[in-house]
């Protein structure tokens, strides 16, 4: 295996943009031909394109290398070495850690960690937590259940890796949780947007407890996009009282951004770790210059058992043009994960990004925080319905509400919509991620 060493380097995150890119290359390289010599899939896979590790002397070479999509590892695993496949580059006996991604696209795909690897992805989530201002002095609760997925696993370790002192309550259910904060005064805590929310409606609502009137001062969020949402992060910020951050990552990637403690509506790459590549969705061009979305192609720079090269996530970003006033010179994606390319689908000719949606319901103050999109047919002709939930003081008449939410829709998404007011807390509850996006069109 690679010699073990030290990846959390807090000095990294200021060096000047043209050594970060030396680092990158180097450790690209290695990775690569670390693969390609341990790897039958990955050796198999660069064969074909005719590209050998003596090839990659430049970026220019990277981006002649295929990409690797979510698809191609599921077709492997459940093959030798079982259950992982072909990819993996270590003896079994050197996995330490198994993780499963959620399964919300298809069927999971499992990821094998050696104790590298794992301390690795945590070190990568220690980068996240320093940035957001989490502290030897900070009681973190987590609330949830760690299970067979990654999330949060990581967030354990590496809140105990920078000296915080960390509260599982997974065990608990939502009452009890916040009870819980309430008794141990916990100052931090991570969880996804929907159970932030969730779990503020449950203290007002079920317990009588005003959410911000607890200890809790700082969030961080995962599994979902609402934390990069300003009118989500608005809501979360106002229950608690708390500063909230988000972050991105996945089981097969890791967790490759954050947002720091400026705030500049956006998410640092963390480009000591990972490469990061923006590519035109339609034309496959590479993208450099802010302003431009494209699909994110990402390397996970010192992940070995089970390598991470060039994976295409789907996830649709954009540089930033200006730099962090936090003096971090890992560039900004702008926004954080805008959505997903195979989420976001047309509707009546016109490209429909949920993100956006949410923005606008969550911009009401007249409207709970659930809410479903149900996109179908009526003949030939596709239809929007969005199902709301008008907060308790509205009554059931929703009034010139509606009339505002179709002005709002129609502005942000140029679309019309069939609207549904429902009573307050009629709507599906989440605990992790949401599924309120549901296309009903028959080859979606």
């Amino acid at each position: 295996m690679i010699k073990e060493q030290r990846y959390w380097n807090p000095a990294m995150e200021t060096l000047p943009h043209e050594k970060i890119q030396t680092l990158q290359l180097k450790k690209f390289k290695r990775l690569f031909e670390w693969a390609y010599d341990h790897s039958k899939f990955h050796r198999g896979l660069y064969d074909k394109a005719g590209i050998r590790p003596e090839d990659i002397q430049t970026f220019e070479d990277i981006r002649r290398i295929p990409t690797v999509e979510k698809s191609m590892m599921r077709d492997i695993q459940c093959k030798d070495p079982f259950p992982y496949g072909d990819a993996l580059c270590v003896p079994l006996e050197e996995v330490v850690e198994f993780h499963q991604t959620s399964g919300s696209t298809g069927q999971p795909v499992y990821q094998a960690d050696s104790w590298q690897d794992w301390d690795w992805f945590f070190e990568g989530w220690a980068y996240i937590l320093w940035a957001q201002g989490y502290r030897p002095i900070d009681r973190v609760f987590i609330p949830f259940g760690y299970n067979v997925f990654v999330a949060f696993w990581a967030g354990h370790y590496a809140a105990e890796k920078i000296g915080c002192e960390v509260v599982p309550g997974g065990v608990l259910d939502t009452k009890a949780r916040i009870l819980k904060i309430q008794e141990l005064k916990a100052t931090a805590m991570m969880a996804t947007p929907t159970y932030v929310l969730g779990m503020a409606d449950t203290a007002r609502n079920s317990l009588g407890i005003d959410p911000a009137s607890l200890t809790i001062n700082k969030i961080t969020c995962a599994g979902e996009p609402g934390a990069s949402i300003p009118s989500t992060k608005k809501r979360m910020e106002e229950a608690w009282g708390a500063k909230v951050y988000d972050h991105a990552g996945a089981t097969e990637i890791g967790a490759w951004s954050y947002e720091c403690e400026a705030q500049p509506w956006g998410m640092h790459a963390n480009e000591g770790l990972f490469l990061v590549e923006i590519e035109d969705v339609e034309t496959g061009e590479f993208i450099e210059e802010p302003g431009r979305r494209g699909k994110m192609i990402i390397t996970a720079l010192d992940r070995f058992a089970q390598p991470c090269i060039r994976f295409d996530s789907k996830d649709i970003i954009e540089w930033a043009a200006e730099p962090c006033a936090c003096g971090r010179t890992f560039r900004i994606i702008k926004g954080g994960v805008l959505g997903r390319a195979d989420d976001i689908t047309k509707v009546k000719g016109v490209l429909l990004a949920p993100t956006a949606i949410e923005e606008v319901v969550r911009g009401m103050d007249s409207l709970g925080d659930e809410f479903e999109v149900v996109v179908d047919k009526v003949g030939d002709i596709d239809r929007i319905t969005l199902k709301v939930e008008l907060l308790p003081e509205m009554g059931n008449e929703p009034g010139p509400i509606e009339a505002q939410l179709k002005d709002q829709l129609r502005l942000k998404t140029n679309l019309g919509y069939r609207l549904e007011f429902h009573e307050y807390g009629s709507l599906q509850r989440y605990d992790v991620k949401a599924k309120r996006f549901k296309d009903l069109r028959k080859g979606h």
